[in-house]
């Protein structure tokens, strides 16, 4: 008898766990780019006030690579249901997710965005190429036929137009997505701008354009751009990196650079002429669309012309919208089923 009122205690207490567990999953659960981060924060206020009988769901920032790394975990009450990305998925990140069970990928682009280079208001304007960055990070460049320590301690040394000012560049740690697009469409293509580099082999060359400088002058942040422009503050020479809408928030505190003579912008990303900028998107976890509460609506709500197409609260917050008929073919995707493959 004893033993049965013991398996009805346990039974009981595993069933009201369950339940808790069960009652904690209403609740949509977000993470990943720090870029995505306050876009992803106004739709999930906006979605709970907007359905009462949904939660609002929990947003956490991290970066894209440790959110889709939490993404691709597995399947599950105690697993994410979107991961915020500031790039596209990549191959390894979808082998990864499927190796976990995880089949069901669904990308949500949201808009787009650029990478700005941005310093104190108060200082002089730079006017930046690429090669003038890789300069001022690389561990190493060349010099008299060979590889040699980076010499260059101020701007204006690399290149007389540029200010007379230290280099401190305050740029994304390795977890983020910006730093991934950064590597991508800025420093590779400044480290190309050397000849010697071009002519090394293909692991010389990556180590030439990745190895960054570590006397203190390069300084990387893991966490989301607050903390990029409190250390703005602390250096005032410093130059630092940020999204295009953090910039939009801040530009009583910011002078924003030019690269290759153009600013960033609405207009020059959307044309092209703004050479570092990229999509923003959010992957979400199709086989939790029917145990996850509200995720295929908050989903399609997020891409509701109202939230984030013109004259939305995104794009006053700094997202640059898509298109009406390319926001109406992601949507379309979505509602599909199309994953990505």
């Amino acid at each position: 008898m004893r033993l049965n009122h013991i398996a009805m205690a346990l039974f009981v207490s595993g069933a009201a766990a369950a339940t808790a567990a069960q009652a904690a999953r209403e609740t949509i659960q977000i993470a990943g780019s720090s870029t995505v981060l306050p876009y992803a924060s106004i739709v999930a206020e906006e979605f709970g006030n907007t359905f009462p009988q949904f939660k609002a769901p929990v947003v956490g920032s991290g970066g894209s690579s440790a959110g889709l790394k939490q993404f691709c975990t597995g399947v599950g009450d105690n697993t994410i249901d979107i991961a915020n990305a500031s790039r596209k998925i990549k191959d390894t990140e979808i082998a990864a997710c499927k190796k976990a069970g995880v089949n069901n990928i669904l990308e949500i682009k949201i808009g787009y965005d650029g990478i700005v280079f941005a310093s104190n208001a108060n200082k002089a304007a730079y006017k930046l190429k690429p090669y003038h960055v890789f300069a001022a990070l690389a561990a190493e460049l060349p010099s008299g036929g060979k590889m040699v320590a980076n010499p260059y301690t101020r701007w204006n040394q690399i290149d007389p137009s540029l200010p007379n000012e230290p280099i401190t560049l305050v740029i994304p740690a390795s977890n983020h997505g910006t730093r991934e697009v950064f590597q991508e469409k800025m420093i590779d293509s400044g480290c190309e701008a050397y000849a010697y580099i071009k002519k090394l082999d293909k692991d010389a060359q990556k180590k030439a354009c990745t190895t960054f400088r570590k006397d203190g002058r390069v300084i990387e942040i893991a966490g989301d751009y607050t903390e990029t422009l409190a250390r703005l503050k602390t250096s005032p020479s410093a130059v630092g990196v940020f999204g295009l809408g953090f910039y939009d928030q801040n530009r009583d505190k910011l002078r924003v650079a030019t690269v290759n003579n153009v600013a960033p912008s609405e207009q020059t990303i959307l044309n092209g002429s703004y050479p570092v900028s990229r999509p923003l998107f959010f992957y979400v976890k199709g086989e939790h669309l029917k145990s996850i509460k509200g995720l295929n609506e908050f989903t399609e709500f997020f891409l509701n012309k109202k939230i984030s197409g013109k004259g939305s609260k995104l794009e006053k917050a700094g997202l640059i919208s898509m298109s009406d008929a390319e926001r109406a073919k992601v949507l379309a995707a979505f509602k599909a089923g199309q994953g990505v493959k």
